[in-house]
C-alpha cells in the first residue's frame, strides 16, 4: 500500500501538468501568431502518449479562397523527409544489404567529391550527418528545380568546392541526401518514394502522404504554396521535387505525420511489429556532428546540440529533443519529438514567414513545464524583423547602381554558349532588342536581361521565384574585349548562383 501511495505521489506532478493544458489558450495563441507573422495558413498537431490530442488548421489553404486547412490537408514537408531517408537506410542495414560504414563509392562507383581521398573515405554515415566538408546548401543551384536525373546530380558533386576539412565541421548538404536516396534505389531497385511508401507510409497508415506531384489532385485537400515579395503573400505553383525526394520530397498532413511521430517515439515499433531495431534507433539519435552551445549564456535552453542521422538532436530545458525543419517553395514546416515524455509537435505552413520555432517552443513549455511565461512568438518575430531590417544586401546594390552608363560590349558579343562544370550549359541569346538567358536543365531559371550599369545586367526572371528576387549578371572580358564568362550576384540565403562560374565556349 505504501509503495502504491509513493508511486501515485511521484506521478502526481506529471498528472496534474497533463490536466492543466489549456487547449483554448493554445488555440488562440496559434491564430494570433499566424496573423502576427503574416502566414497565409497552417495546421498544428500535438501528439501525447501515443495519440493525436490536438489538430487544427488556421488561416487559408490559399489566400482569397476562404477555406481553412485541417488535419488532413497536405503540405510539403521538405527536409523533414530526411528522417525517412535515414530510416530507410536503417532497414537495409538491418536486412544486411548495407552497412552504416559502407563506402558510398562501393555502391555508386561514379560518386566523386572535391578530393579523391575524401571520395574514397566517405561513408553512408558521413553523407547522412552533413560532415563531408561541403558548405551548407552548396550545390543546390545545380539541383533546385532541375530536370537532371539524380545520378547526373551526384556526378556533378565533384565540382562543389570544399568548405572545411572532411569530418571537421557541419555543412547541411541536400546533395548528399540525394546521394543517399540513389543508394536506396541501387540496392532495392525501387525509387526512394516507392521504397518509403512500401515500408513506412502504408504500414503506418499514412495513406494520404505522397511523393509524386501528379498524385496531389487525386488526394485533394491540399494547401497552396505562397511566395513573399515586399511583405505580400501570393500563391505560387507547386514545385516538382520528385527527383530529389530523398532530401525533401514528401507531401503529408498533420494526421499522417502523427503516426510517424508515434512510431518514432515508440522506438520503431508499430503495433506488434518491430520495424526499426534498437541499434537503428540508437544510432540515428546519436549525435554524429556536434554544434557549439554558449554555456556562458544564463538563459540558454539547451546544454547540447548536434545532428544525428536525419534528425537534429538537443535538449530543451533538460528534456531530450529530436527535431527537424523543412523549407520548400512557399512552405515551411517543423517537427519536434520529446521521446521521454511521449510528446510530439507538428507545424505545417504554406508561407515563407512562419512562426514554426515559436509555436513548437510554446507548446513544449505548456506540456513540459506547465507554464507559458515566455511569448516566443513576440520574441522571435522581433528577432526576425531586426534581421529583415539589417539585411540590406539588395538595397545596397540598388544604391550602388551607376545610372546613365553604357556597356562596352555589344549584345552580339555577349550572346553565345557558356558552360559551368557544376551546372552545365547556359545560352545567352539575342531576341530582337532583348537578351535572353536559357538554362539547359532548369527552365524556371530562364530570364531576360535589362541593362543595370556598365557591363552588368539585371536579371528579370520569366517566372516568380520563391527563394531569391533581385540579381545581376556581369559579363567578364579580357584586354582584347573577348568575353570570358558570366559572374552572378543574386543575394539570398538558399540558392548560390555565384557557384555557377560559367565560361564562354
Amino acid at each position: 500500500m505504501k509503495k502504491l501511495f509513493l508511486l501515485v505521489w511521484l506521478l502526481l506532478p506529471a498528472l496534474l501538468s497533463a490536466q492543466k493544458i489549456d487547449y483554448k489558450k493554445l488555440d488562440a495563441y496559434f491564430e494570433q501568431a499566424r496573423k502576427d507573422w503574416n502566414t497565409p495558413g497552417m495546421t498544428v498537431g500535438i501528439v501525447k502518449d501515443g495519440k493525436l490530442v490536438f489538430a487544427k488548421g488556421y488561416g487559408e489553404k490559399e489566400l482569397g479562397k476562404g477555406v481553412k486547412p485541417d488535419e488532413n490537408t497536405l503540405f510539403a514537408i521538405a527536409s523533414n523527409s530526411k528522417a525517412f531517408t535515414s530510416a530507410a537506410i536503417a532497414l537495409l542495414v538491418q536486412e544486411g544489404k548495407l552497412g552504416w560504414n559502407d563506402k558510398v563509392k562501393d555502391h555508386l562507383p561514379y560518386f566523386e567529391l572535391y578530393d579523391p581521398i575524401v571520395t574514397h573515405m566517405t561513408t553512408i554515415r558521413d553523407i547522412l550527418s552533413h560532415r563531408v566538408g561541403l558548405g551548407t546548401f552548396s550545390g543546390d543551384v545545380m539541383w533546385y528545380l532541375s530536370e537532371l536525373s539524380a545520378e547526373e546530380m551526384i556526378k556533378r558533386a565533384k565540382h562543389i568546392e570544399k568548405a572545411f576539412e572532411f569530418r571537421a565541421g557541419y555543412g547541411y548538404s541536400n546533395v548528399m541526401y540525394i546521394t543517399a536516396g540513389e543508394i536506396i534505389t541501387k540496392v532495392t531497385g525501387k525509387s526512394w518514394g516507392e521504397f518509403v511508401n512500401e515500408r513506412f507510409l502504408q504500414p503506418l497508415g499514412m495513406h494520404r502522404s505522397i511523393y509524386l506531384l501528379a498524385d496531389l489532385e487525386k488526394k485533394g485537400n491540399y494547401a497552396t504554396p505562397h511566395g513573399l515579395q515586399a511583405g505580400v503573400n501570393s500563391p505560387i505553383p507547386w514545385a516538382n521535387w520528385e527527383r530529389v525526394a530523398a532530401t525533401g520530397g514528401l507531401i503529408s498532413s498533420v494526421k499522417d505525420l502523427s503516426q510517424w511521430l508515434i512510431f518514432n517515439m515508440n522506438n520503431g515499433i508499430w503495433g506488434n511489429d518491430t520495424i526499426l531495431s534498437k541499434s537503428s534507433r540508437n544510432l540515428m539519435w546519436t549525435p554524429h556532428n556536434n554544434f557549439a552551445v554558449d554555456h556562458t549564456n544564463p538563459v540558454k535552453t539547451s546544454d547540447f546540440s548536434g545532428y544525428g542521422l536525419g534528425w537534429q538532436l538537443s535538449d530543451y530545458k533538460g528534456h531530450f529533443r529530436v527535431s527537424h525543419t523543412g523549407g520548400y517553395d512557399g512552405m515551411i514546416s517543423a517537427i519536434q519529438l520529446f521521446p521521454n515524455e511521449k510528446l510530439g509537435i507538428i507545424v505545417l505552413t504554406n508561407g515563407l514567414r512562419a512562426p514554426i520555432g515559436a509555436l513548437t517552443n510554446y507548446i513544449a513549455d505548456a506540456f513540459l513545464t506547465g507554464k507559458n511565461n515566455k511569448d516566443w512568438s513576440k520574441d522571435m518575430l522581433s528577432s526576425r524583423e531586426r534581421w529583415e531590417k539589417s539585411d540590406t544586401r539588395i538595397a545596397d546594390r540598388k544604391a550602388a547602381r551607376v545610372l546613365n552608363t553604357q556597356p562596352a560590349l555589344s549584345k552580339d558579343q555577349m550572346a553565345g554558349t557558356y558552360n559551368s562544370l557544376l551546372y552545365g550549359k547556359i545560352e545567352v541569346k539575342q531576341e530582337g532588342e532583348l537578351l535572353k538567358v536559357i538554362y539547359e536543365h532548369t527552365p524556371n531559371y530562364n530570364c531576360s536581361l535589362r541593362h543595370w550599369h556598365y557591363d552588368t545586367w539585371e536579371i528579370v526572371w520569366d517566372v516568380p521565384q520563391a527563394w531569391f528576387e533581385h540579381g545581376t549578371i556581369k559579363f567578364n572580358y579580357d584586354n582584347n574585349m573577348k568575353v570570358l564568362g558570366l559572374e552572378y550576384d543574386v543575394p539570398n540565403d538558399d540558392i548560390f548562383f555565384e557557384e555557377i562560374k560559367a565560361v564562354k565556349r
